[in-house]
């Protein structure tokens, strides 16, 4: 890999396009680097575990929603359309990747990366794949994509943080799936340079879509990345140019919206030759949840089954949670968030509030879906009574072990300490969720199929269950034209309110 210092230029000194953070992600994009078998293996697991969260998410109102739109947009004249989750027909590959992306994040409950920023790198896989479909790529050239697509959105999200500044993770996946979709077309570095820049420029949002009262949009931000991609690639093959420098100009991003004219950034991306890898540094979710609550699910369960006198408010005195920066202040009391110990806040709200996931996690020795976020489950006398004793703090080990390179020390988890009534203290720990590479249960292939099983149950058939399996472990062998075999069919969907469409 190598480090690229990222900061702001005056007009006065203008900044050659080669030395452009956007140019060398096209040119990495453009690369014909070989993708590995490794690689290769978890872009499969990774298009499972899309299917999976997307699959169980399929009645859900803001998918539904989002559903809807997409049917009223039939393919357009240059290709032969892209599939939609749930149905049968084909559609405009923007809007596909509309859908599927508000499909694929709604639950919270697909891959992860986080170092100086969070990201679901997962999200890439909805635009690149809806544009695969629509031109009729083959499976080979898809795995070329995802693995741009998800190169190119850790690499970002090692090295600029973007909610330090309050400015949300979409504003790294605009510019990733643009790239990924630069790859699987083979387009010129000067076409995705364009795109990367439009994709950019239309993708930056605030981080209230995440705090506060959070909202369906929560679900619609990534998709609306990945839609924006699929339109600047469009423009960009005809012509149309972007801001310039997007990152890097006197009234760019950096400057205005980051850390501003003085930062400095170092961005690492691979030399000309150097295989894509980035996806092997993510983790997927065995819980649907933020993936800074993984560890803390596990811990919890774990603990109330060793000792249950913990699930009993009267027993407990209080409960602190030392962890990291981000976990303290996203999810934690650190966040000043009243919402985050409200009974009656949203799905989406209490996705985000650790001291409501660990509470129920410790009480229920287990975690659902559906079942964990039910109004009669957060509104449970015992429960709210134990959740408002739970608070966080930030510890700095834990935040210098989160953003650590080194993955023996790197840790997403932290240190519960537990006061009884009785006067005894209960103190324990967790570096990174089970399910988490150098956790206690690694997932691997059959993790990925057993979590799509678990989640398609009961909303596909049995045999479109085995169908989709044995389509997507056979992705690199898929011809072109064949890429609509990814997609699934359910019976009896809702049907979206009506709307402008």
């Amino acid at each position: 890999m190598k480090n690229h210092l990222v900061r702001t230029y005056k007009s006065s000194e203008p900044l050659p396009r080669e030395e452009q953070l956007a140019w060398k992600i096209a040119e990495v994009a453009v690369d014909p680097v070989e993708v590995s078998a490794e690689v290769t293996d978890m872009v499969i697991n990774r298009v499972i575990d899309n299917a999976s969260v997307a699959v169980a998410s399929l009645g859900r109102a803001p998918v539904t929603s989002a559903r809807g739109q997409a049917l009223a947009h039939q393919p357009t004249p240059g290709g032969s359309g892209a599939s939609v989750f749930g149905v049968a027909s084909k559609h405009s590959p923007e809007w596909a990747a509309w859908a599927n992306g508000v499909a694929v994040r709604e639950l919270d409950y697909h891959d992860t990366y986080l170092a100086e920023e969070y990201s679901h790198p997962g999200d890439n896989i909805p635009p690149v794949l809806a544009v695969a479909q629509h031109v009729g790529s083959d499976g080979a050239a898809l795995v070329r994509g995802l693995a741009t697509g998800y190169e190119i959105q850790i690499d970002l999200a090692t090295g600029m943080s973007l909610h330090r500044h309050k400015i949300d993770h979409v504003a790294h996946l605009g510019p990733s799936a643009a790239a990924g979709i630069g790859t699987l077309l083979g387009l010129a570095p000067e076409t995705i340079y364009q795109a990367i820049g439009q994709a950019l420029h239309t993708t930056t949002a605030t981080r209230q879509s995440r705090k506060g009262e959070i909202s369906t949009w929560k679900a619609h931000a990534p998709a609306f990345a990945g839609k924006m991609a699929v339109e600047a690639i469009d423009r960009a093959l005809r012509g149309q140019t972007s801001p310039s420098p997007i990152w890097e100009g006197e009234d760019g991003v950096i400057a205005w919206l980051l850390g501003g004219p003085e930062a400095r950034y170092t961005i690492p991306l691979p030399e000309a030759g150097e295989a894509k890898r980035a996806i092997l540094d993510s983790y997927t979710k065995e819980h649907s949840a933020e993936y800074q609550a993984q560890a803390w699910i596990d811990l919890a369960r774990r603990l109330g089954t060793e000792r249950p006198e913990l699930r009993d408010p009267a027993n407990i005195a209080r409960v602190v949670l030392a962890s990291s920066h981000h976990t303290h202040y996203v999810i934690g009391s650190g966040a000043n968030d009243p919402q985050k110990y409200d009974p009656t806040a949203s799905r989406e709200t209490l996705d985000h509030s650790i001291p409501y996931i660990f509470t129920v996690a410790l009480q229920d020795g287990a975690w659902d879906h559906v079942g964990s976020y039910a109004p009669e489950r957060a509104q449970r006398a015992d429960t709210v009574e134990l959740w408002q004793k739970v608070t966080t703090v930030e510890d700095p080990e834990w935040t210098r072990r989160y953003l650590s390179t080194d993955p023996k020390e790197q840790a997403f988890g932290g240190r519960v300490e537990i006061e009884l009534v009785s006067g005894e203290r209960i103190v324990d720990e967790i570096a990174v969720a089970d399910a988490h590479p150098l956790g206690a249960r690694p997932f691997a292939r059959a993790e990925y199929v057993a979590k799509f099983r678990t989640l398609a149950a009961g909303v596909l058939a049995d045999a479109e269950i085995e169908r989709f399996l044995a389509a997507a472990e056979a992705l690199p062998t898929l011809g072109a034209g064949e890429l609509d075999q990814l997609n699934v069919v359910a019976e009896g969907l809702p049907v979206s309110p009506k709307g402008l469409f």
